[in-house]
């Protein structure tokens, strides 16, 4: 059983996947998509999106980084990602999965599934490319606007030559409304012989276990329940190895926000650093009754130095180098 972190745009960036990868529970973590049109994109839009790639392609607390392409020139895909992996990615993730509607008018994501020959032709020129011993994978929904054809999807991108599929239990037009049809994956899981990965509306040790019963599947992809429960991860793990944790509570909770924020000072300019904060803080405000609190206090400010004492650091001590 594999516990996996999302690839979630403009959200799970190397931040935040440093933050929950020490959070503990995690196996492995995916880059948010790093888009494919016509080009070989240079070394640097890599390391963009994925600085782990200098580090071993691990987050600080060692947790293996897989690098997720999205985009519908097989040819193309291909010479990024042999790219990708020069550079250092020990495993090539494809993006049949996103929703927005900027992503799919460029024929990226979810809009793919409506061309499940597309998509064998992408995996196949990906597999040829890179090489044997790094595995190529793929996320996908369950189709554009219905299920229907989410078995031949999954069939086309497994004979293709992904190794594991992550099924996000839903269709493009659902979005993220619940509820997600765990069932279906379980209808995936029949038809391909690769592992599967469920993933949509995970929220709780609870979640995952009914999941697992509907789906038949023990590997899980976590998202947005991993964000708002930075221990959702180390509670699956521990029931896994037959134990259990203690829930991580706002106090536990503290240095991850103040590592988060500290991380975000140094890496942003002051005026994205509050709303990057804000966005982690507007999500941990369904497990957390003190960030309902803290986000009602600071949503309409942008002042940095007032974000430092409200995390309790000195003047100029989030921007000191470690």
């Amino acid at each position: 059983m594999q516990i996996a972190l999302a690839p979630m745009e403009g959200l799970v960036d190397d931040i935040l996947r440093d933050v929950l990868t020490r959070a503990g529970g995690i196996d492995w973590c995916v880059t948010e998509f790093i888009r494919v049109c016509d080009r070989l994109l240079p070394a640097s839009h890599f390391h963009k999106l994925a600085p782990e790639l200098r580090h071993g392609a691990r987050t600080p607390a060692g947790t293996p980084m897989r690098v997720q392409l999205l985009g519908s020139d097989p040819a193309c895909l291909a010479d990024n990602a042999a790219f990708a992996c020069e550079l250092g990615a020990p495993a090539i993730d494809l993006n049949f999965g996103c929703p927005a509607k900027t992503v799919n008018k460029s024929r990226g994501g979810a809009v793919l599934l409506k061309e499940p020959e597309l998509l064998h032709a992408i995996l196949c020129e990906v597999r040829r490319a890179v090489p044997p011993s790094i595995p190529v994978t793929a996320k996908m929904r369950l189709g554009f606007d219905s299920p229907d054809g989410a078995l031949d999807c999954a069939r086309a991108l497994a004979e293709g030559g992904a190794g594991q599929l992550v099924v996000h239990a839903r269709t493009k037009v659902e979005g993220y409304r619940p509820p997600a049809h765990w069932e279906w994956v379980a209808r995936v899981q029949d038809v391909v012989k690769v592992p599967v990965f469920a993933n949509g509306e995970i929220w709780s040790l609870e979640d995952y276990l009914r999941c697992r019963a509907v789906s038949g599947v023990e590997h899980v992809m976590l998202g947005r329940g991993l964000v708002s429960r930075p221990d959702l991860a180390l509670q699956i793990a521990a029931w896994r190895d037959g134990g259990a944790c203690a829930a991580l509570d706002w106090t536990a909770l503290q240095p991850l926000l103040r590592d988060f924020w500290r991380q975000a000072r140094r890496k942003l300019a002051p005026r994205y650093a509050p709303g990057r904060f804000k966005q982690w803080l507007g999500m941990l405000t369904r497990g957390y009754p003190e960030a309902v609190a803290l986000f009602a206090e600071i949503r309409r400010d942008s002042d940095c130095q007032r974000f430092d004492a409200w995390l309790e650091f000195a003047p100029g001590e989030a921007l000191d180098v470690a």
